[in-house]
């Protein structure tokens, strides 16, 4: 594959108008009327000749190599492309521009490379998204608000935008195409995204080519969104989150999980796959403290989901980007604004993480989240974040700030919906001595023999959903850690397994011995 289609790749995808190559100059990519290095070291004449000796036409080539200019079209998996090269004074530059098949002479290439517009004047290149008319975005955006009350009508979790796809919505787990829509345009799809976007995320998805931002349809919900581009232009995810704020009685948390609401200080974790419900789960605990307590609360979050009025409390909401730079710089300052909670809606790097435990240490209570499926596990991804000289440290200080790890998946429910499977870790002495001396590895039997305190392992959620009819035995074994000992607790209580030998044959339990027939003489063991 001639090099140069790397290049070509990148400037479809990010709808550039032009590639410039040039002697003793970085290749750039001309995108947005804005020419982007994307090479860190110059080109000489002799590789700019070798990269354009491998697409020419064989005239081409022989005119270049009399240190000649010479134009020729082109074409690759990524479309059709007109090339003008050019020397001046010993230097050699090049131009690719996408062919749309009219006759057009592509621009000079320069620093700030600029195209002929109808009278004649230069004008900076533009993306053919980037302005949108005001009808236009109006009827773009009366589009997206179409689709996305659909996904809220069906029920649906997430809805999929993609070139080339009709509108695709998850619904109960599953992926369901919208057969009765055309599929998406680059053009149809860029205006859409382009028609609710905040300014500062235009800016970011020109330059990064994507961006996290919400988008609220008043009355209906609050939508989590996420813009991308792929190897065939624009996409898209928005996530419902509901315009009502769920309860803690109504996600079902268990009274020793609500408790945790009414500590004074100490550490909180809910823990999960991405898309088990830990923004959910987090809103209840929010929720619940803004109508039983009086105290300052400061959530920072990437973007803002659930919007909480206040109630008893007062509520302080700041999103990554557009009210402080990041996690870590709102959560340091927040020690300075007189918290009592501080809700922190990802733990994603190692400053964050130790500011969160000093946090907790000095006297508030925070709230976060990590991408961890078991309570055991979450202590030992915090603990190994940090450089092994701290991780004594950092033991004894998880030790005592630590107060409780929620860590949930979400099961599909039979007849329709889905349902959380929980499993509950709460600090008691014996648990603080296990991570104080790095043997986390038996936090699991600790939470088997303290039920009665409110501790639940997820194999011991997972058999209760099974056992109320609300989840299939194979959704719930799908769902399970430690699967061999799941798959003997279905059988212990009956359940039908006869699925469990073709899903996965080295977890099915063993069977048992047959019982020997009378008057048959025992076999001895062999020594």
């Amino acid at each position: 594959m001639p090099q140069l289609d790397r290049f070509l790749a990148v400037l479809v995808t990010n709808h550039g108008t032009a590639l410039h190559l040039v002697t003793d100059d970085v290749a750039r990519l001309e995108i947005g009327g804005v020419p982007r290095p994307v090479t860190k070291q110059p080109f000489t004449s002799a590789q700019v000749l070798a990269l354009l000796r491998e697409i020419a036409t064989p005239d081409a080539a022989e005119r270049l190599d009399q240190g000649q200019g010479a134009m020729f079209p082109y074409s690759c998996a990524d479309g059709a492309f007109a090339v003008t090269a050019t020397v001046s004074d010993g230097r050699l530059t090049a131009t690719l521009v996408p062919d749309d098949g009219a006759d057009a002479a592509p621009a000079d290439p320069g620093p700030a490379p600029a195209a002929a517009s109808a009278n004649g004047a230069a004008r900076p290149l533009t993306m053919g998204t980037a302005s949108v008319s005001a009808s236009g975005n109006d009827a773009a955006r009366a589009e997206i608000d179409a689709l996305l009350r659909q996904l809220v009508d069906k029920s649906g979790s997430d809805l999929h935008l993609r070139v080339g796809e009709p509108p695709i919505i998850r619904m109960h787990g599953e992926m369901k195409r919208l057969d009765a829509a055309q599929p998406l345009t680059n053009e149809r799809l860029e205006s859409m995204l382009l028609a609710i976007m905040p300014d500062r995320n235009r800016r970011e998805y020109t330059e990064l080519n994507d961006t996290d931002f919400a988008y609220e349809i008043t009355g209906l919900a609050r939508f989590r969104c996420n813009a991308l581009r792929d190897r065939k232009g624009a996409g898209a995810v928005a996530r419902v989150i509901p315009a009502t704020v769920v309860t803690a009685d109504q996600l079902g948390l268990s009274t020793e999980v609500q408790q945790l609401c009414f500590l004074t200080k100490g550490l909180v974790l809910v823990t999960g796959p991405t898309g088990s419900g830990k923004s959910t789960t987090l809103c209840a605990l929010v929720d619940l403290i803004n109508r039983s307590r009086t105290d300052h609360v400061i959530t920072i979050e990437d973007p803002i989901e659930f919007v909480h009025p206040n109630k008893s409390c007062l509520i302080t909401q700041r999103q990554v980007g557009v009210h402080t730079s990041s996690f870590k710089h709102a959560l340091r300052a927040a020690l300075r604004e007189d918290p009592d909670i501080v809700l922190v809606g990802e733990l994603r790097d190692l400053e964050t993480m130790s500011i969160a435990i000093e946090t907790a240490e000095t006297g508030h209570l925070v709230f976060g989240t990590l991408h961890t499926t078991t309570a055991s596990s979450t202590i030992d991804r915090i603990i190994d974040q940090f450089p092994p000289d701290r991780q004594e440290q950092i033991r004894v200080m998880l030790s005592e700030s630590l107060k409780g790890v929620i860590s949930q998946t979400l099961c599909k429910k039979i007849g329709g919906g889905r349902v959380a499977a929980r499993e509950i870790l709460l600090s008691i002495p014996a648990v603080s001595n296990l991570i104080r001396e790095g043997k986390t590895f038996q936090i699991p039997s600790i939470m088997q023999t303290s039920r009665r305190l409110g501790m639940v392992t997820l194999n011991d959620a997972l058999i209760e959903l099974v056992d109320k009819r609300q989840v299939e035995p194979r959704e719930a074994y799908l769902k399970a850690v430690d699967k061999i000992v799941f798959a003997n607790m279905l059988k212990q209580r009956g359940h039908d397994v006869s699925w469990l030998e073709m899903l996965d044959p080295s977890a099915s339990p063993p069977a048992k011995a047959e019982p020997q027939k009378a008057g048959a003489r025992p076999v001895a063991a062999k020594r």
